[in-house]
């Protein structure tokens, strides 16, 4: 498992505030059966480990994970 710096977990929080709104690129997850490319949502937050805790439109609570999943802000 990676670690993240204390002064990465800032900038993430800084980038995402909650309320921020999303969109999915890319996420390789075996698990997800609702994501897909385009997906839009809101974060609810950035945790300690620094995954984006998205509420998809599409009902989803997968988080984002910098350096494996990929996304933008709209």
């Amino acid at each position: 498992m990676k670690m993240i710096s204390e002064w990465e977990l800032k900038q993430l929080r800084e980038e995402y505030p909650v309320g921020t709104r999303m969109e999915l690129i890319y996420m390789d997850d075996p698990y997800n059966r609702k994501l897909v490319p385009g997906c839009r949502g809101t974060v609810r937050c950035v945790d300690d480990m620094g995954t984006i805790h998205v509420s998809w439109d599409c009902g989803s609570g997968l988080g984002l994970v910098p350096g494996e999943d990929a996304w933008k802000k709209i």
